[in-house]
């Protein structure tokens, strides 16, 4: 069998002879044929993006001068909790907190951790307010310069296995698996998952991506801690952490729900082409990955299955804005449903917030919005039934646009296998 090693790769890449693949890149050659052998790649560079709820941020932040209280109860960034540490802060004016990328703010329901991370990422000024074990309140103000010290762990990151959901009955169920409130009658799909872009589905042989696998984590470098805690053999998925103060925003968000907002994030993990398993590992398609559909009532409700090319494969990333049929009033409920507020007043779309989840495509009703989402044939319980596509809690083109960044790191020597 074929083989190199690790520090093989690593010569090449030194010397800037290295073959390197992003994963679309590498499916595209397969799909249109090329001939493409093990000789032919040393890297592949793969990603994902989607709501990933098992994210938290580890923050060191100043409040107060030095002695002024001994230590806080409670904390709250941008009306979001944090939970401070369980240690005395030895009256040093600074506290650690927890934050968890799902938690809701108490001034506004639609806003939580997964956007107090991006504004602090974007370089927001963010409102800390702090009360003490004897009740004194303190507020102040803090940005990105101010945080020395903030990291992100993800307990349960990119799994290789992602679920679609459908509603089968007559009623309408807030669950954090669409972007609004999900009716019923088959109407409406909604799913998650990168496909073959996934880091893990290149691996499921489980030869690469393990404990230490150095990583790119919202946009900045990070590393494997192992597997997450709802990893199973079924459905493997990874515990990951990055320095948060190295990432970019436009790499991690907030994502409103019908039960309220999520958080977003972005993966990209190289695989080092050191044998014929491996290589034959990533030449998977979407076509080969099953993406099961379940009742929107409970994930453990599987109805059918498609596949992913059926979800991916030749539809739009992103909308088009028709300026000339745009009515504000119509547009009310579409900049208010939108799940990354990527809308704005006058309905232009800001690219830089869009997920390209599609529900402006679904809810508006006059050509405002255009996108061809797809939909999917199944068959539910003996019946035949075309559903179309309504939201995507994965964003492809973020997936794609991180794996193409590590690719050029190391490309420029400035990511080490």
């Amino acid at each position: 069998m074929s083989k190199r090693s690790l520090d093989d790769i690593n010569e090449k890449i030194k010397k800037g002879e290295a073959n390197v693949f992003t994963a679309q890149e590498l499916k595209e050659a397969i799909k249109n044929e090329e001939d493409i052998k093990f000789d032919d790649v040393d890297v592949v560079t793969t990603g994902t993006c989607g709501i990933m709820s098992g994210t938290a941020a580890i923050f060191h932040i100043g409040v107060t001068e030095p002695g002024v209280f001994q230590k806080a109860k409670s904390v709250y960034l941008n009306g979001v909790p944090a939970f401070p540490g369980p240690c005395p802060n030895e009256l040093l004016g600074s506290i650690d907190v927890i934050a968890y990328g799902t938690e809701h703010s108490v001034r506004d329901h639609e806003y939580g951790g997964g956007f107090l991370f991006k504004d602090i990422l974007s370089g927001k000024d963010i409102d800390v307010e702090v009360e003490s074990i004897d009740g004194q309140k303190f507020e102040t103000t803090v940005n990105i310069e101010d945080i020395p010290r903030a990291q992100i762990i993800g307990v349960r990151m990119a799994f290789r296995n992602y679920t679609a959901f459908v509603n089968p009955k007559n009623d309408i169920v807030n669950s954090i698996f669409n972007g609004i409130p999900m009716e019923g009658s088959l109407d409406q799909l909604s799913f998650s998952g990168c496909g073959d872009l996934n880091p893990l589905q290149n691996d499921v042989s489980g030869n690469i991506i393990k404990e230490g696998t150095k990583i790119l984590f919202n946009g900045g470098p990070g590393v494997v801690l192992g597997s997450g805690t709802r990893s199973s053999d079924a459905k493997p998925n990874l515990m990951l952490t990055a320095d948060m103060l190295q990432m970019s925003s436009e790499y991690i968000g907030g994502f409103k729900t019908g039960a309220g907002p999520e958080i977003y994030d972005s993966v990209a993990i190289p695989i080092p082409i050191l044998n014929e398993e491996i290589f034959n590992d990533v030449k998977i398609l979407n076509s080969d990955i099953p993406l099961v559909i379940a009742d929107i009532h409970g994930r453990h409700l599987p109805l059918t299955e498609t596949s992913y090319d059926k979800v991916w494969e030749g539809y739009d990333e992103r909308p088009t804005f028709n300026s000339s049929n745009f009515n504000k009033d119509d547009n009310a409920e579409i900049q208010k449903s939108c799940p990354t507020n990527a809308i704005n007043d006058n309905g232009t779309i800001d690219l830089d917030k869009c997920f390209g989840c599609g529900l402006c495509v679904y809810l508006n009703k006059n050509d405002t919005y255009t996108m061809n989402l797809g939909s999917v044939d199944v068959e539910i319980e003996n019946k035949n039934h075309n559903i179309p596509i309504t939201c995507r809690q994965s964003d492809i083109q973020r997936g794609k646009k991180i794996s193409s960044k590590l690719k050029q790191l190391i490309i420029d020597k400035e990511f080490d296998l």
